[in-house]
């Protein structure tokens, strides 16, 4: 059964790929007033510094688009945000509040180090192979 699903691995990857991208704009969003607005409590920098890479970052993953760079981008800051607003209460993520915080920093440094999958805009500016020039297949001899 896995064999066969395994023939979908690029697919999956770039669902995955797109699913966190929409989430990650999601909680951008949110952070400028959509989706019920800014959760009580949080610092005004988390807003303009975590705010426009979560959407923007966010963006890029569903588009595939730098997506390997936006990966990397919003891996380092879903860590910094476990970090700075959750691992202070505790060491148990499920307690703290964190879980999706390393969720998502994991599930994105994946991403950076697996590619974007299938449906990425970043496919597309691929570039072939360039060609190898072809030695002729007779050079002429010159006469003694």
């Amino acid at each position: 059964m896995f064999t066969r699903l395994s023939r979908f691995s690029p697919q999956i990857l770039g669902a995955t790929r797109i699913l966190l991208g929409i989430l990650l704009a999601c909680h951008g969003a949110q952070k400028f007033g959509a989706f019920g607005g800014v959760p009580a409590g949080v610092p005004g920098f988390i807003v303009w510094i975590a705010g426009p890479i979560e959407l923007f970052g966010g963006a890029l993953l569903a588009l595939g688009l730098a997506s390997r760079g936006a990966a990397f981008l919003t891996s380092g800051l879903m860590a910094f945000a476990y970090f700075l607003g959750h691992a202070g209460r505790g060491f148990w993520p499920i307690l703290n509040g964190g879980e999706l915080a390393i969720a998502y920093s994991w599930l994105s440094l994946y991403l950076a180090a697996a590619g974007p999958g299938a449906w990425a805009l970043d496919n597309l500016r691929r570039r072939a192979p360039e060609p190898k020039p072809v030695a002729p297949a007779h050079e002429p001899r010159l006469a003694a």
